[in-house]
């Protein structure tokens, strides 16, 4: 059993209910927009030191970079990362759209890897859906920054135990 603190479009802000809300989580994953250098090392620093379940990942800060990050991130996360968590296949990238409704390329990269869970961020919005064509669970977890048009900071809490995922928490706070 895995816990997962889901983030994404930070844009430069660690938002402190972040320690709080991720205190139990074994990893976390950022879908993109990180916005700093700094940030990315401050949620890698605080996941590595957290006393959890199993100590024994050796990915504990999971990122791709997005349309606002620099060449710095972009240099140490990927667009896209793809990988296994238990028994379940994950992809995860910025800009990904959701079902119905795909960023170009997409939904052929899907139909390749057959994923268990689609996570994208980039539209501010979030969403919790199932896919039944591609059979496939998509995550956003929208916006845990402050800039951008939406009114509310949201991120995800969720557990992958096996081929499932369970658990699933919402947090969502007005912004500052």
């Amino acid at each position: 059993m895995v816990k997962i603190g889901l983030l994404s479009d930070t844009h430069g802000w660690v938002n402190p209910a972040i320690y709080d809300f991720f205190k139990d989580c074994d990893e976390i994953w950022h879908a993109g927009d990180i916005g700093s250098t700094d940030v990315a090392i401050e949620l890698e620093a605080f996941i590595n030191g957290q006393q959890t379940s199993s100590t024994s990942f050796t990915n504990r800060f999971r990122a791709v970079y997005g349309n606002i990050d620099d060449w710095d991130i972009r240099a140490d996360y990927p667009q896209f990362q793809i990988f296994t968590v238990e028994d379940m296949k994950v992809v995860m990238t910025h800009i990904g759209g959701y079902p119905n409704a795909y960023a170009q390329g997409i939904k052929q990269l899907l139909l390749e890897e057959k994923p268990d869970i689609f996570i994208s961020g980039h539209s501010h919005i979030l969403k919790v859906m199932r896919d039944p064509k591609l059979n496939l669970l998509h995550l956003n977890p929208g916006a845990a920054g402050l800039k951008g048009f939406h009114k509310k900071v949201t991120m995800l809490r969720f557990t992958i135990e096996g081929k499932e995922a369970k658990e699933l928490e919402i947090y969502e706070a007005d912004r500052y």
